[in-house]
């Protein structure tokens, strides 16, 4: 069967490397950090300026003032630490993050993301720090489901929406399968409840197993 979000939260967490320094993207990509044992060492990055968050929080841990780029009251872990805006900008764009894990509308075979404008002239854009995420991390993961509600696939030969950054993801988990974009081609490295053939018979990008 397909992952639900939480469980594709939980799969991508366990890839995330012990002491990397990762930024989750507004939406799904926050339940990532439910899913992070504090032992294994990881340092999330919010872009409104904090440095040590922890999981959503909840009932009295609830804080106001305390919250993720995507507004969601979090916990903060022990040596947390808060900074102006500018500065978390700075950490995005100087190649001082491990990991971001972002959503996207599309990713190309090439790894080109587009996940801020689908172009239509009713859509409302956002940006946010989601350009200076895709080119400033070492590692861009992106969380999706593979297929849009229309049933049109979401891994692509190449994005038909406005660009945010170019051949930067290198990896991306949806809720059927987890693919690797390289020089090499785009290679399936976990199905859940589907097999390649299935994959291959609905998507325009050539897979490699």
């Amino acid at each position: 069967m397909s992952l639900t979000s939480d469980e594709l939260a939980a799969r991508i967490a366990r890839d995330i490397p012990a002491g990397a320094f990762v930024n989750l993207g507004i939406g799904q990509p926050t339940r990532i950090a439910d899913h992070l044992p504090p032992d294994r060492g990881v340092i999330l990055h919010t872009e409104n300026g904090m440095l040590g968050m922890g999981r959503v929080a909840e009932g009295d841990e609830i804080d106001p003032d305390l919250t993720n780029a995507g507004k969601v009251p979090v916990t903060e872990l022990p040596g947390a630490s808060y900074f102006h805006h500018a500065d978390s900008f700075a950490m995005m764009r100087g190649g001082h993050l491990d990991v971001c894990v972002l959503g996207a509308f599309q990713v190309s075979a090439t790894g080109d993301l587009a996940n801020w404008h689908t172009g239509k002239p009713d859509a409302i854009p956002a940006v946010g720090g989601a350009m200076d995420l895709a080119i400033g991390a070492k590692d861009v993961y992106v969380m999706m489901n593979l297929f849009a509600k229309d049933g049109s696939p979401k891994l692509v030969p190449s994005c038909t929406y406005p660009l945010t950054g170019v051949g930067c993801v290198s990896r991306i988990y949806t809720d059927v399968a987890v693919f690797e974009t390289t020089p090499g081609g785009v290679f399936v490295r976990e199905t859940f409840g589907v097999d390649i053939d299935d994959l291959r018979a609905r998507l325009d990008v050539q897979l490699h197993d």
